[in-house]
């Protein structure tokens, strides 16, 4: 018999004709108590016995899906298929996991995110917005995928990189360090982006993508062009510096042609 929750034959709704039911816990642990009423499973062995995973409000986790470890799957989050949470990870919101996705470590999806087929999350990775992470895509380290952007087929982003707006990263592309790809960007190799460091002035790291022929330095997103007169009207120093690296990937891009 399980002794750290219940099922509550009584309070039930479907997903997909499937019959779920919302779980109560027989104990006290972490921030559940006893009594405490959960969100939805369809059987006992989606949410593991042991360690203080837990499935909270209108949450749903069913099909062969897991939840175990310290993991939480909270709001109206799904959670399905033959998907596993567990670790620390938290998902929350409206996101999706489902298929044979693995969502594990300190990650978190959250927002309208989805993450399925093969795809891994893990580490400290944040996938949110309206991203779908999917295929055979891996997301770790510190990066981020965001807004409209889309990982897949056998792409890794990983690092501090970060993927947003509606960039494509796909193929076997490795997006990774400090890369900020975004845009309409299409990253589907190595060769698609050059990330450079700023050793004049701020330190920080700053990315072009050859696909839409963009420029990303922290918070500036824009062409060559206007990123060199953005940097002269902060100084001269910056504005030759930026340049410099502009007229490189210019003549860069005519050895490609």
């Amino acid at each position: 018999m399980n002794s750290k929750f219940e099922l509550l034959l009584d309070d039930t709704v479907e997903s997909f004709g499937i019959k779920l039911f919302r779980i109560r816990a027989l104990i006290s642990f972490d921030n559940v108590k006893a009594g405490d009423v959960g969100g939805y499973i369809e059987k006992e062995e989606n949410l593991s016995e042991s360690g203080n995973a837990w499935v909270y409000g209108n949450a749903r986790v069913y099909g062969n899906a897991w939840v175990y470890g310290d993991a939480r799957v909270s709001g109206d989050a799904r959670v399905y298929g033959d998907a596993w949470v567990y670790g620390n990870a938290r998902i929350y919101g409206n996101a999706r996991v489902y298929g044979n996705a693995e969502v594990s470590g300190d990650a978190r999806v959250y927002g309208n995110a989805w993450v399925s087929g093969n795809a891994w999350v893990y580490g400290d990775a944040r996938v949110y917005g309206d991203a779908r992470v999917s295929g055979d895509a891996r997301v770790y380290g510190n990066a981020e995928v965001s807004g409209d952007a889309r990982v897949y087929g056998n792409a890794w982003v990983y690092g501090n990189a970060e993927v947003s707006g509606d960039a494509r990263v796909s193929g076997d592309a490795r997006v990774y360090g400090n890369a900020e790809v975004s845009g309409d960007a299409r990253v589907t190799s190595k060769k698609d982006y050059i990330v450079f460091k700023n050793s004049w002035s701020s330190f920080r790291w700053f990315t072009y993508t050859k696909s839409n022929k963009m420029w990303n330095v922290g918070c500036f997103s824009g062409t060559g062009q206007e990123l060199i007169e953005k940097a002269y009207k902060d100084n001269e120093k910056s504005g030759k510096s930026y340049e410099a690296y502009v007229n490189l990937v210019l003549e860069l891009e005519k050895l490609d042609d």
